[in-house]
């Protein structure tokens, strides 16, 4: 299929105006968008997606429509998995639900630069060298390989290397500021832990390209339809995030399915190397007369292994109980972070989820209580979660809020735990003001009409 400069220009535009739409009207403004919102823009996004495709379909012919949602299909499903990573990521930072919106559409605009300039290089390598197939189709066997290795417990995503470059040479601050990616601190300039985990996120993301751009040239050498299929995999990426939200524990066995999948990828690529073969150590530099993975069937396998992942992880018992656990230390570890005082009923909202997977968590089956026994200071985070709960209804009760002021108070030390004195009281810092006790007399003493159900 043969794309006129025209059709390049019309297509960049059109993708360039969707992020610029993005920015200008849903991050400007920090919110923790609903279910309702979420769902709307991800259909409106894979909607776009589709008649895209359709296009590519009724203008490009049959199989260059084929090869664009078989790129499409794989990158999404890659996409997915990658949302687990930059959930690990922004747990790790504390970053407030609120500003991940903004988290993650920076790090979708970074994955389209960087994917962009990892396409042009890909392209330019198979044009001039045939015995790039197997060089790519190696990649994918090994990563398939690793994604069926046990996951290391200990591995600290967010304490990456250009992190620990970026704290090492650059001034930064453990405290937020709003969602300013640099703040004065004793009238100096120093980065915020905002623009840390941006740096993180878009650093783990030119990892996840090492297997996403191998994946989609095993589908299609097109070099039109590689870009727009990673493309348009990533737009809504930020939306489908809040709407997965619980269900991203669920998919236990996504791993083995995108296993399988970049597993036969990667076997078409060294097949396709083959029937192209160039090099002298094999068959003497003549093509070997091996099978090819049609289009059609490529398709129809991606789809088959996502859709039994899918329905085996949803109808799992081990599923369901790794969500309990998993959605118990999420909502703790968000609750005791949750400082802003315009987003009290999400505040209250987390904490009814909380107190709902702790029951949950007293119910599972025997077999399963390893899981809970597996997550690391669980039983620490759901006790601090509580102690928190208890200080906002008493400060509530005694007409005072710990949490009056627009930027919140601090209730994490620098350690990521929260600051108790030796009889166990909360101590609540305010982080304009360094290190000093938060005055909350005066104007935080007022106390605010019709504030939603008590937390305790």
């Amino acid at each position: 299929m043969t794309v006129s400069p025209l059709i390049w220009a019309l297509t960049i535009a059109v993708i360039v105006g969707l992020l610029a739409f993005d920015y200008i009207f849903h991050v400007r403004k920090a919110h923790i968008p609903t279910i309702r919102e979420a769902a709307v823009w991800s259909s409106i996004y894979i909607a776009i997606a589709v008649v895209f495709g359709l296009l590519v379909l009724l203008f490009g012919g049959g199989q260059a429509g084929g090869e664009y949602f078989a790129g499409y299909i794989t990158e999404k499903a890659l996409s997915v998995d990658n949302l687990f990573v930059f959930l690990v990521i922004m747990s790790s930072f504390r970053v407030p639900r609120e500003d991940q919106q903004k988290v993650l559409l920076f790090g979708i605009t970074f994955a389209i630069i960087a994917r962009t300039g990892l396409i042009a290089g890909g392209a330019a390598i198979i044009e001039h060298f045939a015995w790039a197939f197997y060089f790519f189709g190696l990649i994918l066997l090994l990563t398939a390989g690793n994604m069926l290795k046990p996951e290391d417990e200990d591995k600290d995503d967010a304490n990456n290397f250009v992190v620990r470059l970026a704290k090492r040479v650059l001034p930064t601050t453990d405290v937020y500021d709003g969602d300013r990616l640099t703040t004065q601190v004793d009238g100096k300039r120093v980065m915020t832990p905002m623009l840390l985990v941006m740096v993180a996120v878009g650093g783990t993301d030119v990892l996840f390209a090492l297997d996403s751009i191998p994946a989609i040239f095993g589908l299609t050498q097109n070099t039109f339809i590689v870009f727009t299929a990673t493309v348009f995999s990533l737009l809504g990426l930020r939306q489908l995030y809040f709407l997965l939200d619980g269900l991203l524990d669920r998919l236990v066995y996504l791993s083995y399915g995108l296993a399988a999948i970049l597993g036969f990828i990667g076997v078409k690529l060294i097949l396709h190397a083959l029937h192209e073969n160039e090099l002298g150590i094999i068959n003497h530099g003549e093509p070997v007369p091996v099978p090819e993975v049609t289009t059609s069937l490529s398709l129809g396998v991606i789809i088959t292994v996502l859709t039994l992942t899918v329905i085996a992880s949803l109808v799992s018992r081990r599923g369901r109980a790794q969500n309990t656990v998993s959605s118990a230390r999420r909502d703790a570890e968000a609750y005791v972070s949750m400082t802003y005082t315009s987003f009290e009923q999400e505040r209250e909202r987390v904490y009814r989820r909380l107190m709902e997977n702790e029951e949950k968590l007293k119910n599972l089956p025997e077999k399963y209580q390893d899981l809970v026994h597996e997550e690391k200071s669980l039983s620490e985070l759901l006790d601090d979660a509580h102690a928190m709960a208890q200080k906002r209804w008493s400060d509530r009760q005694g007409g005072m809020r710990s949490d009056e002021h627009p930027e919140g108070l601090s209730t994490i030390g620098p350690d990521g735990k929260v600051r108790k004195d030796a009889d166990g009281n909360i101590l609540v810092e305010d982080p304009r003001a360094g290190s000093a006790p938060a005055d909350q007399s005066g104007d935080s003493a007022s106390r605010e009409e019709n504030d939603g159900p008590e937390e305790r």
